[in-house]
């Protein structure tokens, strides 16, 4: 850190790598920090080895898109049956799907989601609030959670919202930014993975109510990324190619896109769909899929991963 309060960057001779990280740390404002600072080339913390920028090259162009289900008219017994194949074909095939026509209002995703931009564009000082690596504190704001741990750090800061078990969630403990838009979309983004489960069961062959009775969806959390401009996009990533350690996610993306999948080979680029819904299958209902669908599919290769 320079005296000027700013953070630089030292020759390779002399580079500290955890010095660097903690000076950038001890910041608390983040990823959007740096850019508010008018940075023009990304701190080496943020570089990605060069292995994996040579990875790139295996970034798939042809027409391979991630299923979409559509789940309207799905009281109808015929029309469920369809949807609950074709959640079957894709949690084998792919691990990833889109939902439409869930019944969560547009206007539900529109406002989360302006919400927590507002959250992370607001003034530096009170963002500060709620920046922290405690993590006991139930809402709380960091930049990579694996900041210490990883060989790079991803160009992205993070609201986390954990420990929620119910829909009845004061508002009062989420930021003003986002507080009001958060609620109504946890109210309505657990009824769609209660819709799900039941879906998912019955893809097992199981009774509808099996996985939720086993109590997979009583409590959830919410991972409120936000992935500021980056000078030098082509030397980071805004999140690494992992899997997620958890029964399943649901995921919304804004309209920018650049979330990819890993599918037979192949990065494929998860294109936007205004109103969709992701479910990406975690690890632990992937091991269950695995177990039913190794000999229908023929999986033979690892784990589900993606990135942006």
């Amino acid at each position: 850190m320079s005296a000027t309060g700013e953070l630089s960057l030292e020759t390779s001779s002399e580079y500290d790598r955890t010095k660097e990280l903690k000076a950038f740390d001890d910041t608390k404002t983040g990823v959007k920090g740096l850019v508010d600072a008018g940075i023009v080339s990304i701190p080496k913390i943020f570089i990605r080895p060069p292995e994996e920028l040579a990875e790139e090259l295996n970034l798939c162009h042809g027409d391979v898109e991630v299923p979409v289900i559509d789940l309207s008219n799905i009281q109808s017994s015929d029309r469920r049956k369809e949807i609950v194949d074709e959640i079957r074909v894709a949690s084998g095939e792919w691990g990833f799907f889109q939902v439409i026509n869930h019944e969560i209002p547009l206007s539900v995703l529109d406002e989360v989601i302006d919400g927590i931009r507002r959250f992370h564009e607001q003034d530096a000082e009170v963002k500060k609030e709620f920046y922290t690596r405690d993590l006991m504190k139930r809402v709380r704001c960091e930049t990579n959670y694996d900041l210490f741990l990883s060989r790079s750090a991803n160009w992205r800061d993070t609201l986390h919202i954990t420990k929620v078990i119910s829909d009845n969630i004061d508002p009062g403990e989420l930021p003003a930014a986002c507080s009001k838009s958060s609620v109504e979309y946890i109210k309505c983004i657990r009824k769609l993975g209660n819709t799900l489960l039941e879906l998912l069961s019955e893809a097992l062959g199981l009774q509808a109510d099996h996985l939720g009775s086993m109590e997979c969806g009583k409590s959830c959390g919410l991972f409120c990324h936000y992935y500021p401009a980056c000078p030098e996009p082509e030397l980071t990533l805004g999140a690494s190619s992992h899997t997620d350690p958890s029964f399943f996610t649901l995921l919304l993306q804004d309209q920018i896109g650049g979330l990819q999948v890993y599918h037979e080979g192949q990065w494929v680029n998860v294109n936007p769909i205004r109103g969709g819904v992701i479910v990406n299958i975690g690890d632990y209902l992937q091991f269950c899929l695995r177990y039913l669908f190794i000999y229908i599919f023929g999986i033979s290769d690892g784990n589900l991963y993606y990135r942006r």
